[in-house]
């Protein structure tokens, strides 16, 4: 249930702040949000509504609409809250590289340490958090010689890969899914005569290193990058290279 009032994904940036009433509780929508974000943690997504929490803040669900008016509003806050611990490089001259691979490694761990989080990232991303990291990652790609059509396809690529990798690593390492990784992997070697190379080299064989994984994947991106910023010369669309 989303609870009182219309509206959707994104809204609450759109519009000003709802007053409370005079009669409120002293709660302010850091508080609302700070439990928000704890209990999506605990539970996730799907457990969250405005009566839970209105419970956890000991407060009434009438209190919290003053503040909030739907669930919408409380992820978008949440997801927006999450984003301030993600890291932005400091402007000290050091090569572009390092400053998107440091901005992309802090995304990655704020989205593990709250699991729930990637996959609720096809909402609109207007917070002042998310937006002040997106304007460094674009930012650094312009200085770094990176034009349109390319700038957005290569910002694009960088947050799909951490937001996909993320969830994945979140989806496969949580509780529970570890009898279905093993399950998997016992297919694989039952059918390795229809699926060799999954038997033998594909991602659920053993236990992986996310970690490297994820370095790799990047650095392989960013070379990428790097090489359409050398060359100057830009890729062929998809229907150039069939003619």
């Amino acid at each position: 249930m989303v609870g009182k009032g219309s509206g959707s994904a994104g809204d609450v940036w759109l519009r000003p702040p709802a007053r409370a009433a005079r009669e409120a509780p002293p709660l302010s929508r850091d508080r609302i949000v700070e439990e928000a974000v704890a209990l999506l943690d605990e539970e996730g997504a799907d457990r969250l509504t405005m009566r839970r929490l209105a419970e956890r803040l000991g407060t009434g669900s009438t209190t919290l609409y003053w503040h909030l008016k739907t669930k919408d509003d409380v992820l978008d806050l949440a997801l927006d809250a999450i984003f301030a611990a993600v890291a932005i490089p400091g402007d000290d001259g050091g090569h572009w590289r390092a400053a998107v691979t440091t901005l992309i490694s802090g995304w990655r761990a704020v989205l593990l340490e709250h699991p729930w989080s990637a996959a609720l990232l096809g909402r609109p991303m207007l917070g002042p958090n998310v937006l002040a990291r997106s304007e460094f990652l674009y930012a650094t790609l312009v200085k770094a010689g990176v034009v349109e059509p390319h700038l957005t396809a290569a910002a694009y690529g960088l947050s799909n890969y951490v937001i996909g990798s993320a969830l994945m690593q979140a989806t496969w390492t949580a509780r529970g899914q570890q009898a279905a990784g093993q399950a998997a992997r016992e297919q694989f070697q039952a059918k390795s005569d229809r699926y060799p190379v999954l038997a033998a080299h594909g991602p659920l064989v053993a236990d992986g290193d996310w970690d490297t994984s994820f370095a790799i994947g990047l650095d392989w991106l960013l070379d990428g990058i790097q090489a359409g910023t050398a060359t100057g010369e830009a890729p062929k669309r998809p229907e150039e290279g069939s003619r």
